[in-house]
């Protein structure tokens, strides 16, 4: 089988599309044939050794992705070759053939494509998880989001008008910014040029945000978190912008403020029947069309470099998705 292979952390133009051997279930692990991946920003970290994960090398970037079962490991039971699934994995899911273990699949209905699956669980299931689980997210409610044109951002965006919230979306560019518009944000703010939390609080009356859903994390984390409401939630989903910022914990207490963290793949193993609940729902959603990933390109795995360069370079609105 082909995979794009990282063989010593550096630049992403040192992946190489590579012929390996086919893997091979071990015990309770399943291999899939990918169809189709969805790239994140954290691919992007992971060859260049900037991530909290490193991976033994040589090994391939992806973490999520949806395609049929093609061979089972001892001790596997109610999958069959065929099936259509998806799921996600730490790494591993830029390759023909992925191995995961059989807990960790999620299984397809019919009139759901492989397309969309493969970025339902890593976007949209950090997504719900941040706000209806950690955020408990209102209708009627004011959410910004930072990073918003992004494939995370993007989807929560797009949550967020689903339940009912009034939406700011927050991006660095006028084209993210019309982006944004075109997923259902109320409002949008270019935080290139704007003072974050003065606009914020224009946009809100002076009331500021109920909540903040922040994948960026950087210079732009304080000045929304003080730009929340009272009792407002702070949800940390991951640090694009690459600093890790250092709140002013004072912030918390005078507003009564929560700073909440955000991680779905931590989670998920000890909440396995409610993670599931979940994903069934986003799955109805996505099939009945209340939900519709932004899916802004789509290129064969021969040219998933490219795709990687676009979102290291911030040049990516939306979801980039591999197919095989």
């Amino acid at each position: 089988m082909k995979a794009l292979l990282c063989h010593e952390f550096g630049p992403i133009d040192t992946l190489r599309l590579t012929e390996v051997p086919d893997p091979v279930p071990g015990p309770g692990e399943v291999i899939v044939s990918m169809k189709a991946a969805g790239l994140n920003f954290p691919d992007t970290l992971i060859v260049q050794g900037k991530y909290q994960l490193q991976p033994p090398l040589p090994f391939a970037p992806g973490i999520e992705f949806a395609g049929t079962v093609r061979a089972l490991g001892a001790g596997v039971t109610g999958f069959t070759p065929g099936d259509r699934v998806f799921a996600s994995v730490n790494w591993g899911a830029l390759a023909e053939q992925v191995k995961v273990p059989a807990n960790a699949l999620i299984r397809l209905p019919a009139n759901l494509d492989f397309t969309p699956a493969a970025v339902l669980k890593a976007s949209y299931g950090t997504g719900y998880h941040g706000l209806v689980t950690r955020g408990g997210l209102k209708a009627g409610e004011t959410l910004v989001v930072l990073g918003a044109a992004g494939g995370v951002g993007s989807a929560a965006v797009e949550l967020g008008r689903l339940l009912g919230a009034r939406v700011i979306a927050c991006a660095s560019s006028p084209e993210k910014l019309a982006f944004c518009r075109h997923l259902g944000a109320d409002a949008v703010i270019d935080y290139s040029h704007e003072d974050l939390k003065e606009r914020i609080k224009a946009l809100t009356g002076g009331a500021g945000a109920d909540v903040v859903y922040d994948p960026v994390g950087g210079d732009h984390a304080e000045p929304a978190l003080r730009a929340l409401a009272r009792e407002g939630r702070y949800l940390v989903i991951g640090f694009a912008a690459g600093g890790i910022p250092r709140i002013p914990l004072n912030l918390a207490l005078l507003k009564q403020i929560s700073i909440i963290g955000v991680f779905l793949g931590g989670w998920e193993p000890h909440h396995r029947e409610e993670f599931a609940a979940d994903m069934q729902k986003l799955m109805e959603w996505c099939c009945s069309g209340r939900i519709q990933p932004a899916i802004t390109r789509t290129l064969p795995l021969s040219r998933a470099v490219e795709g990687l360069q676009l979102l290291a370079r911030r040049q990516a609105t939306g979801k980039i998705v591999i197919t095989c």
